[in-house]
């Protein structure tokens, strides 16, 4: 459960059809360290996941050994599912930044939203640091998130007042 509520502002700010099908999540300045949390995390939540590398699925290596693949080579993705019906695809880009995205259309109503929210804020307390999440392509100000001062995720953006 969680105090965000599908309401007619959280519905506009997940609608597929106004922002785009993804959203966008980036954590600034981590480390080897937060992705190995990460991939921990990942497994004692027990969330269903598949790690990528081309068209492999293949065990979920340490961050250590997937963050210093040479140089052109593929990079990795991980699949992670907190629960059945909302996907986030995690891709391996450097150490320097986590990053995955969201469909927009798995996150249709009240259920699907605390999954987000349970997720966010798993991830966020992990790290111990906010987890914005970005409408797609655009970086400019996140519109919803974990707030890791007030220990939740919450709207960071309102509509214009007419």
């Amino acid at each position: 459960m969680t105090d965000l509520r599908w309401d007619e502002h959280v519905a506009r700010l997940l609608d597929p059809t106004d922002g785009g099908c993804l959203a966008e999540v980036f954590i600034e300045d981590t480390t080897v360290a937060d992705w190995q949390a990460l991939l921990d995390l990942v497994e004692e939540q027990g969330w269903a996941y598949e790690f990528i590398v081309g068209c492999f699925v293949l065990p979920l290596p340490r961050a250590e050994a997937v963050l210093s693949r040479p140089a052109g080579a593929r990079c990795p993705v991980l699949c992670v599912r907190p629960a059945p019906e909302v996907c986030a695809v995690f891709r391996f880009l450097g150490a320097e930044q986590i990053g995955f995205d969201v469909g927009l259309g798995e996150l249709q109503g009240q259920e699907q939203l605390d999954v987000l929210c349970g997720f966010l804020t798993a991830i966020g307390r992990r790290l111990g640091r906010p987890v914005p999440m970005y409408v797609e392509g655009d970086t400019g100000a996140p519109f919803l998130g974990y707030d890791a001062a007030a220990d939740r995720v919450r709207a960071l953006w309102a509509p214009p007042v007419d």
